[in-house]
């Protein structure tokens, strides 16, 4: 009897692993966060760049922003710094210079990569302040180029 059952077992073993090597491996799809819709992308920022929208979003840069982008955006905060991990550099004219205040609305909101998103937790007028907080980073044209003559 206990080598029947030795027998059924080593069967059973036999066919589930040949199954599963002839199962085509899952292809590695980018995380669903770093996926941005396109009617996402294209939304419009509908909260107007004022003083009064820039220092709302400055108030909620600093409370969940800053640790990691830094208080001057530059990328250098001392969490991300710490935790060793790639965080963007608002103040480089190429970080945000092709993305629209949509993408930046959906990657705040949603996360991206190690980033946790800050979701519902900000009504939607406070994210779209720091979209335009976070814009005021970014130089508005390339700097001049010093090897250039004057």
């Amino acid at each position: 009897m206990l080598r029947h059952f030795l027998i059924f077992s080593a069967f059973l073993f036999g066919f589930s692993a040949s199954a599963q090597e002839t199962q085509a491996p899952a292809k590695s799809a980018p995380p669903a966060s770093d996926v941005i819709p396109v009617a996402a992308a294209r939304q419009a920022n509908p909260v107007k760049s004022t003083p009064e929208s820039i220092a709302k979003g400055k108030k909620w840069y600093g409370y969940d922003c800053a640790m990691c982008h830094g208080k001057d955006g530059d990328g250098k905060g001392e969490v991300g710094t710490d935790m060793k991990v790639k965080v963007s550099d608002f103040s480089a004219l190429a970080t945000l210079k092709d993305r629209t205040d949509g993408e930046l609305f959906y990657i705040i909101k949603n996360g991206k990569g190690s980033m946790p998103p800050e979701g519902d937790r900000l009504k939607p007028d406070e994210l779209w302040n720091l979209v335009n907080y976070i814009r005021t980073f970014s130089p508005k044209k390339n700097p001049p180029d010093e090897k250039a003559p004057h």
